[in-house]
């Protein structure tokens, strides 16, 4: 009897699994925005989780340290400088106490916040970006320039701005004929993907603002589409299909005649909005008002999207914020970290991959987009285009302290608001730890450093850093009996396998 090998696809990822957190990690009593725009309603990173909420009068959002958890006070302060409701929040990738802001106002806003949260009503933004005439409700920073933000409004326009000066840069006016949908940025930050009420999926250079690639429709239904750029070139998009089933669907940029590969999956009404995962190449699927996350993995492999598994819940979702992976919790093989909106509640939900080892899991880690960015706004918009900067996540196995660095030789002045680059930082304790972007080599210098400004002595010092070279003697002395023990299973497999080809089993 023969056995068909390979019939069940491996993949480190088929097993992930995602768990709620418990009831008291979740933020409570939080008044949710109700606006009808398709958006997340929330943005996290590895300091703050900011929410858009219900606000009387104009709009505004919360911002609270990624710690925080359990009721939150009426009382406590916002972010409100807006005239309207806040339709979209996005914090900037290369520096953790900046966000964007984008309201029915017809204004973006940029906001300093200062390290360890609000301490008072936030009204005054750094920047406001003005050059929309209708709503906006698409905010996408640039993943490898400092200082580029992308917006997009109702009035089909969309601008990208140097924050640093104001300026808005660049605007591609006459590519879409109807209300955007989504905007997503190419991994190098030279191109963007949109789509749009007219159903054609556009691969636009935005310096230039020529349509370099467009499809009609991409999908046959009517309802809202999403597209987001995969970190090889392709594009995923969820949409709707003639007969109001929901769909994902992947495109070659090289040949958008057809699809590389399409899934359909039920015909629930609420829009898909997909959340992508360079290191890992997973994509997750929320779709808003279900109770379910999906997720799959993209390969290169037919048929190239792989559905791994989905996480059900009793609760609908209002929108999701997905936590950059600098943030995720390496010790417990988290590779990703959804918080959920409820209705009045924030929900964290772990996506873990099950490992018995106690060491760190380097193949479910490679390195990550860094706080650093490759380039400043300058260089960008002259023309160049660059990767971005990536850094190890291991330094956040050891449980590091956050390293504090000044990123930007050019940064807006932002010292008004408190800046996190103008105070020294608060060391997080987090629920469930975070990885960080230190290097494992800096870490003793800033424990001494840090010990000296306290007063601490020669002797505590020396006694310190005694402690902290036997913690790596065990550590060395751990993973040689590892090793050791792999070996001798390696052996003992090779004696079977020796025992099975000369037919004595």
């Amino acid at each position: 009897m023969s056995f068909r090998r390979g019939v069940v696809r491996q993949s480190k990822f088929r097993h992930v699994f995602a768990q709620a957190w418990k009831a008291e990690h979740c933020i409570d009593d939080v008044r949710v925005s109700r606006v009808t725009w398709d958006g997340p309603l929330c943005a996290v990173n590895p300091k703050f989780t900011a929410v858009v909420i219900e606000s009387g009068g104009g709009g505004a959002f919360l911002v609270l340290p990624l710690n925080k958890s359990g009721r939150i006070d009426q009382a406590t302060p916002t972010v409100c400088g807006h005239a309207a409701p806040v339709l979209d929040v996005q914090w900037c990738p290369h520096d953790d106490n900046v966000i964007a802001s984008a309201s029915e106002d017809c204004t973006v806003k940029v906001w300093q916040i200062p390290d360890g949260g609000l301490t008072g009503p936030m009204t005054e933004p750094v920047v406001t970006l003005e050059g929309h005439s209708k709503r906006v409700g698409i905010l996408a920073w640039h993943p490898t320039a400092f200082n580029i933000l992308l917006t997009a409004g109702c009035d089909n326009l969309v601008c990208v701005w140097d924050v640093g000066t104001g300026e808005l840069v660049y605007q591609i006016a006459d590519a879409h004929p109807d209300l955007i949908y989504s905007v997503s940025w190419n991994r190098e930050g030279s191109a963007i993907c949109t789509v749009c009420k007219d159903k054609a999926l556009r691969v636009i250079d935005p310096r230039r603002g020529t349509v370099l690639k467009v499809k009609e429709k991409v999908h046959d239904g009517t309802r809202p589409m999403r597209a987001v750029f995969l970190s090889d070139g392709k594009i995923l998009t969820t949409g709707f299909s003639r007969m109001s089933e929901r769909q994902l669907a992947l495109w070659d940029t090289r040949d958008m005649s057809e699809p590389m590969a399409v899934q359909e999956m039920d015909t629930s009404n609420g829009v898909l909005l997909p959340y992508y995962d360079p290191d890992t190449n997973m994509v997750y699927l929320c779709g808003k008002g279900d109770c379910t996350i999906r997720y799959f993995e993209v390969t290169d492999e037919s048929p190239y999207v792989h559905f791994l598994s989905l996480y059900s819940s009793k609760e609908p979702q209002r929108g999701a914020g997905f936590l950059s992976k600098r943030g995720v919790d390496v010790n417990k093989c988290e590779i990703a970290r959804f918080y959920k909106l409820h209705e009045r509640k924030v929900e964290p939900i772990s996506m873990t991959v099950p490992r018995k080892s106690d060491l760190f899991q380097g193949d479910l880690y490679p390195d990550t987009a860094s706080v650093e960015p490759s380039l400043l706004a300058e260089d960008w918009i002259a023309g160049q285009d660059a990767p971005p900067l990536l850094v190890s996540l291991s330094g956040g196995y050891v449980g590091a302290p956050s390293k504090n660095r000044d990123t930007l030789r050019n940064k807006p002045k932002l010292s008004s608001q408190g800046s996190g680059t103008d105070s020294p930082p608060v060391p997080q304790q987090a629920a469930m730890p975070t990885a960080t972007t230190r290097e494992p080599e800096s870490e003793g210098v800033g424990v001494v450093q840090q010990r000296v400004t306290q007063g601490e002595g020669a002797s505590d010092r020396v006694k310190r850093e005694e402690e902290v070279l036997s913690e790596v003697l065990a550590e060395v002395k751990a993973l040689r009996s590892v090793v050791l023990a792999q070996g001798q299973r390696i052996e003992l497999l090779e004696r079977q396998l020796a025992r099975i080809e000369d037919g004595d089993v």
